[in-house]
């Protein structure tokens, strides 16, 4: 089995998450055998590994609800939509500017009356 995510979701190294993340789902493939999907309840760190809590995985036969990762294994959060939103629309705002001065738009302090 090889998890890449769902298009909602983006892929970081497990070694970039911190104390924001936690309280949001989370998936990931921890062994060749198993995907996990989850909400991080806490996480710990050393240099090499990355240690998850996680809430609503544990209950059955084989399942756990903590993990240890490599710092470099790819987990998967879900997209912010909201902040995915602002920045595109910042960008857009940012080229739509970048566009009315490189064209010799002329702002309305720069016009002249006729009569």
């Amino acid at each position: 089995m090889d998890y890449t995510g769902s298009q909602s979701e983006k892929a970081v190294p497990a070694g970039e998450l911190d104390r924001s993340h936690v309280g949001h789902t989370v998936s990931f493939q921890p062994n060749e055998f198993t995907v996990v999907f989850g909400k991080i309840a806490g996480i710990a760190r050393t240099e090499a590994m990355v240690y998850l809590s996680l809430d609503g995985v544990s209950g059955g036969t084989h399942l756990k609800d903590e993990y240890d990762l490599p710092v470099g294994h790819s987990v998967y959060l879900q997209v912010d939509v909201m902040s995915n939103a602002e920045s595109t629309i910042k960008d857009l705002f940012g080229k739509v500017q970048e566009n009315l001065r490189g064209s010799g738009h002329k702002g309305s302090d720069e016009r002249t009356d006729r009569l």
